[in-house]
């Protein structure tokens, strides 16, 4: 089993900014890619972004330019820098890892989520 732990919401005015961390523990062999989504009341969860082992990343076209997710291997931790943050902004960010684990069947690659953490943009 793998854990997702994020951290780093909370209330934000407009135009701020915030990073979110996620930071994976457990039964990895190795964390391939990694990705940020949310979810607002009301709305499906969404991609917010994603970043492959490497640097290859992918975003929503309502975050690029503003938002960067990037990724710490060595700590098996996933970032998200948020900045010029919008009240359409406000939703339950989850952290998104797919990793393989080495169990009695042999390597296998297994799709974890976080327990999401809230970031609210208002005055």
């Amino acid at each position: 089993q793998v854990q997702l732990v994020e951290s780093g919401g909370g209330l934000v005015q407009p135009g701020g900014s915030l990073r979110l961390s996620c930071a994976a523990s457990g039964n990895i062999f190795r964390i391939n890619a990694m990705g940020w989504y949310r979810q607002a009341p009301g709305k499906q969860r969404e991609l917010v972004a994603t970043i492959n082992r490497g640097t290859r990343t992918n975003y929503a076209d309502s975050v690029k330019g503003r938002f960067t997710i990037s990724r710490d291997n060595a700590k098996n931790t996933v970032y998200l820098q948020m900045n010029s943050l919008k009240p359409e902004d406000t939703a339950v960010y989850y952290c998104n890892a797919a990793v393989s684990e080495i169990s009695e069947m042999g390597l296998a690659e297994h799709d974890y989520w976080g327990q999401g953490t809230q970031v609210t943009v208002s005055f």
